[in-house]
């Protein structure tokens, strides 16, 4: 059992200690921040010490199968109930949910942005959240959002919870310091965190630079989880041991504190008088996460041709359908290529899958230009899509020795559905309209001559 003592008062998270956390994906876990707050042996005594509540957040069905079977046990100053109250309408107009359909008129195509303007007024990160892409439907728990996020003041008396689905968050410009109902995590850049489903949180910035951005996917469908290694075997890709869960911390704050709801695509707001994140002990295997990108084992061919981008997988929302995801979280980290005889990028495909892609840091190998940190492409089912004219000559004609691609890191949100464009995404001024033009370089080599005989 971990016993650390953090608490927070004000808004500020603890910031002069060094956090913990506990490693592994999906274990059950148990934690205090005072000495004897966690009952042994039940979980719901008549009288729990220091005068806390027992509270259960479940994240699966009651009945769900022992390896699907999610649920927490909170020891908190305050029961949830107190934690709402009557609820007002709020919107937060950038912010859409699927189905979100013929919000614009801009024709079908592959599509690219460089990174959302910083903001000219303060927006905290619940409020600087901007929808780039929705699909499936929210009211059948089916489907995902790719949004943007740009903000440049806390929440200090701000909380928020989700109910519509798990919140994976990739920072790209800013760590982050994310305190939630059950601990709290710094998140930096080449760092992802994930907050559950309904599970109360607010973020507050940490550095020192004037804007903080990066992106969210929103999914609505299972939650994610690590995906099967089948003939990889036990290691490689991400390991369980690289996934960090924070110990309990508890903030402690009479003072006047709005509550912020996401409910089937509407927002609402509620005021309390004191701080929802009071949860002093817990255990269990609903739980946030944090994951270092940097700690992924990518695998490879170490002889010749490109395999499926499947093999950068770090994690997989699934569905009834094997191997078909509601969500692929994937990654194209630093890798040494080493291919025979190869084209070594990615090649040219269509793809039943539709891709929002981002970059955090450095250079997407098959796009030589154009692609900028903080930007973002769309590449919807069935469009074509795959390296510039640049990445294909390089490629082509380089020495095939081996070669260490660094300082890189790029991410693809990857659904079954298709992504539907919202009005943000589509009027956004860092749209490309020049996207289409890598291409026009790849031009036909055809002549008749057989190159192998």
């Amino acid at each position: 059992m971990d016993q650390t003592s953090i608490q927070a008062s004000e808004g500020e998270a603890a910031t002069a200690t060094k956090l913990k956390y506990m490693p592994g994906f999906g274990n059950d876990f148990e934690t205090e921040s005072l000495l004897g707050a966690l009952p042994q042996g039940q979980n719901s005594p008549q009288k729990c010490n220091y005068g806390l509540y027992a509270e259960q957040l479940s994240g699966s069905p009651f009945t769900a199968p022992r390896g699907t079977n999610e649920r927490s046990w909170l020891y908190r100053i305050r029961p949830s109930v107190r934690h709402t109250g009557r609820f007002s309408n709020v919107t937060y107009p950038l912010w859409k949910t699927a189905p979100c359909l013929d919000e614009h008129s801009l024709p079908l195509g592959q599509l690219r942005w460089n990174p959302i303007p910083a903001p000219t007024e303060k927006l905290t990160f619940l409020q600087g959240v901007r929808t780039m892409t929705t699909a499936g439907d929210v009211t059948t728990q089916v489907g995902m959002s790719a949004h943007a996020y740009v903000f440049n003041e806390d929440m200090v008396d701000d909380y928020f919870f989700n109910a519509d689905g798990e919140l994976l968050i990739v920072p790209q410009l800013g760590a982050i310091r994310v305190f939630t109902e059950m601990g709290i995590m710094d998140v930096e850049p080449l760092e992802i965190c994930l907050i559950p489903r309904g599970m109360m949180f607010k973020v507050l910035r940490s550095g020192e630079q004037t804007v903080w951005r990066g992106y969210i996917c929103e999914n609505y469908g299972a939650k994610f989880t690590l995906p099967d290694r089948g003939p990889i075997g036990a290691n490689c890709l991400a390991n369980p041991r690289d996934f960090k869960t924070p110990v309990a911390a508890f903030e402690d704050k009479e003072k006047p504190c709005r509550v912020h709801v996401k409910w089937c695509g509407k927002f609402y707001v509620t005021d309390i008088g004191h701080s929802p994140l009071d949860v002093v002990a817990w255990h269990g295997n609903y739980a946030p996460f944090k994951y270092d990108l940097r700690t992924f084992s990518p695998v490879g061919a170490i002889s010749f041709d490109h395999p499926d981008p499947s093999i950068f997988s770090v994690l997989t929302a699934p569905t009834e359908d094997a191997g078909t995801a509601n969500v692929d979280f994937v990654i194209f980290p630093p890798r040494w290529l080493v291919a025979e005889h190869t084209f070594r990028p990615p090649w040219y495909h269509r793809n039943i899958m539709s891709e929002f892609m981002g970059l955090i840091h450095g250079q997407y190998d098959a796009k030589e230009e154009g692609f900028v940190p903080g930007g973002m492409s769309l590449h919807n089912m069935m469009l074509a899509h795959g390296p510039d004219a640049l990445a294909f000559e390089k490629a082509s004609n380089s020495e095939l020795k081996p070669v260490k691609l660094d300082h890189t890191m790029a991410f693809m949100f990857e659904t079954r559905y298709p992504q539907q464009l919202t009005k943000y995404a589509a009027e956004l001024e860092t749209l490309q309209d020049n996207y289409l033009e890598c291409w026009e370089g790849l031009e036909r080599k055809f002549d008749g001559t057989p190159g192998i005989k």
